[in-house]
């Protein structure tokens, strides 16, 4: 009962965070899916509602890469946050991203916040001590973050490894992991040595963050409250709120010199320090009871926004904790992994130049794919097959279909409606129902379900125009015209309203073909929102379709990208070499050249292809595992070693007789060994 009647609650404002994109790079279409998008959604809807909500973010400017990106380019940090905090900022003013303010947090007044808050929760008490062995490197004098440590990785031995991460294999690592560890920024072996940090106690908060999230908020999404019980199950420990970091901003304390605030401590508190620069009255957001706060974040912070920063407001007291998190998952990209290092991703300052005019169509592919409970995949021929099949010929077919037929039968003037049918009413009666739904489904974070419930509306309107035929009925009952097109232009109108939050540009666009002001939220599912007699604007095409030429073009870029990153891939290293064997163990084997003379799949199988060779003495078959890699027409008539004295095996019904040898590198994949110039078949191998 604590749940429903929480999630019953009233409230009178509401507070937006999104998370604060790192200011080392642009903004990608991952970040876009995962916490923008569905945050400018979730705003323009209350907004519409005429709620009181303050929409807050900025760009994170503190922590380590940006230090090593301004180490590489030679520049200071300042450069660095200063350029991609106005690229991020310009970006997201063009695609629509409208934040009420857009902050960073290398201002005076994020600096001023962060270091009352902190000296608040030092002089409460909340922090401990304590001191720990961390690398340092005697030439630079400093103490080295995780990635500034750099040697090879414990599992997959790439000399490239971080001392947070091997990027080769993906591992999670402690500095400590690393073999032959070198500082990244004198290439010299660094030493332990003994450093103090304040810490944050979160196993003092455990009892009260089991109650507020495991007991008060089963209603949030599965993956966000899954976590966090994973966290807690495992018991929280002390987590440092400060390093030795010469780019931050400083620990607010006597004898601490040459530390800063952590990043992940730091970042959070740009939100109340945002708001405090939005407006002075900024304690009614934070501090009222009567406020809902909902953060939007990728799962990748979901740990740092439901128990850090909650246990950071718990002990500071008195500030509003987040209703709901409605983390995304990963968006990944023509079915690998969206990485900034390989630049492997869709920058949104680069598609904004590729496609001028097209802010709507990004908008609605990433919304109409988002990874709201699942990772999920762009991919340039979905975006191109949503933008024709679905923008074009649903909705910008509607839309013109409703205004060129007005244009054409009654110069542009909206007739007055006659008595209605049966049909009419019950197409009418579509509206509200649409409208609930919707409004269930934004309220509940479902965004790809409210937007096929606003294209419905579309549906809806196309369905009525072929069913209706104006332009059949015309010839007979032009009175009746006058009907059918009033009803297509109060859905136009209702359908301006619908896409607002999703399609903004789109939506003022055809409120200015129907020369109408925004209606409002409250208005949505009326069926007298364009009065008879008025006058509308010109009609024009909404979207236009995209070429396959165009998509072409994005997916050369991506070919390109994989080449390069191909060929700056360090080798995969060799395999370990075996025990030492006798020579006449050698002598043994016999390894012939053979022929292979038919090739087909076992059936039932994904692997196994049964090869059919002249191995010389004879013709034999053998079942080899390399349908993955090789297609069965691809190896008739070509040579390969074979090992002919292997004893027989039956391999799913199929009686193999040797095996073909094949080259296998880290990665797994196998290649055919065959001759360099051919021979015949059964010359020896020794």
């Amino acid at each position: 009962m604590r749940i429903y009647l929480q999630n019953m609650k009233r409230f009178k404002r509401y507070l937006v965070t999104s998370a604060l994109p790192y200011a080392n790079g642009p903004v990608h279409i991952g970040h876009l899916a995962g916490v923008y998008v569905p945050s400018d959604i979730y705003v323009r809807y209350l907004r519409l509602k005429g709620e009181d909500v303050v929409w807050v973010c900025g760009s994170d400017e503190h922590g380590v890469p940006i230090t090593i990106k301004a180490r590489r380019e030679g520049v200071a940090p300042q450069d660095v946050v200063d350029k991609y905090h106005n690229m991020i900022k310009n970006s997201f003013e063009k695609l629509g991203i409208s934040f009420d303010i857009y902050s960073r947090t290398t201002s005076e007044e994020h600096y001023r916040t962060a270091s009352e808050f902190f000296r608040t929760l030092y002089d409460k008490g909340a922090f401990v001590e304590q001191t720990s062995m961390q690398y340092y490197d005697n030439e630079a004098r400093q103490f080295l973050a995780d990635r500034y440590i750099t040697g090879t990785c414990p599992h997959c031995q790439s000399e490239r490894a971080y001392g947070d991460q091997c990027e080769n294999c993906g591992t999670t690592l402690a500095a400590t992991d690393l073999l032959n560890p070198r500082s990244a920024i004198t290439g010299s072996v660094p030493v332990m040595k003994e450093t103090s940090h304040w810490y944050l106690p979160l196993d003092r908060h455990e009892e009260f963050l089991r109650g507020w999230i495991l007991d008060g908020h089963r209603e949030w999404k599965t993956n966000v409250y899954g976590q966090c019980k994973s966290w807690l199950d495992l018991g929280l420990q002390p987590r440092a709120v400060s390093r030795d970091l010469d780019w931050g901003i400083p620990v607010p304390v006597d004898g601490a010199a040459g530390k800063v605030l952590y990043v992940w401590f730091d970042a959070p508190i740009g939100y109340i320090s945002a708001t405090k620069e939005l407006t002075p009255d900024w304690e009614r957001y934070w501090k009222g009871e009567d406020t809902k706060m909902v953060h939007f974040i990728g799962k990748d912070n979901i740990v740092f926004h439901c128990i850090m920063f909650p246990a950071m407001l718990h002990a500071h007291g008195g500030y509003t904790l987040p209703e709901n998190v409605p983390a995304n998952e990963f968006l990944n990209l023509e079915g690998e992994k969206i990485s900034t290092s390989r630049n492997w991703a869709v920058w949104l300052h680069e598609y904004l130049v590729d496609f001028p005019g097209k802010e709507d169509v990004l908008r609605y592919v990433l919304c109409a794919n988002a990874p709201e409970t699942k990772d999920n995949d762009f991919t340039w021929r979905d975006f191109q097959a949503r933008n024709n099949n679905e923008l074009v010929a649903v909705l910008g077919n509607f839309v013109n279909r409703a205004l060129v037929l007005t244009d054409k039968y009654f110069d542009r003037r909206v007739p007055a409606p006659g008595p209605l049918s049966d049909y009419d009413r019950d197409t009418l009666a579509e509206l509200p129902a649409i409208r609930r739904s919707l409004e269930e489904n934004i309220e509940n974070f479902r965004f790809r379900e409210a937007l096929k419930d606003a294209m419905n509306i579309a549906r809806l309107g196309n369905k009525y125009l072929a069913d209706a035929e104006p332009w059949k009925v015309v010839k007979t009952d032009p009175t009746r015209v006058e009907t059918i097109l009033n009803i297509a232009l109060q859905i136009t109108a209702n359908l301006a309203v619908a896409i607002e939050p999703f399609m903004p540009f789109t939506a003022a666009r055809v409120l200015a073909m129907l020369d109408l002001e925004n209606f409002g939220w409250e208005r949505l599912g009326s069926v007298d929102l364009v009065p008879a007699g008025h006058t509308l604007g010109r009609a024009e095409l909404l979207f236009e379709k995209i070429e396959d030429s165009v998509i072409e073009a994005q997916l050369s870029k991506l070919a390109e990208t994989k080449q390069a990153n191909a060929a700056l891939a360090p080798a995969a290293p060799a395999a370990p070499q075996k025990e030492t064997v006798s020579f006449e163990d050698f002598g043994r084997m016999d390894i012939r050249v053979a022929t292979i003379v038919a090739a087909e799949r076992v059936e039932k199988t994904k692997k196994l292809l049964k090869l059919t060779i002249d191995a010389g003495v004879d013709r034999r078959v053998i079942v080899s595992g390399i349908a993955e890699y090789y297609a069965p027409e691809e190896l008739v008539g070509r040579q390969a070693l074979v090992l002919v004295n292997l004893e027989p095996r039956e391999l799913r019904g199929v009686l193999s007789q040797g095996m073909i040898l094949m080259a296998s590198d880290a990665t797994g994949r196998l290649v055919l060994l065959s001759p360099t110039d051919r021979v015949a078949s059964g010359a020896t191998v020794g």
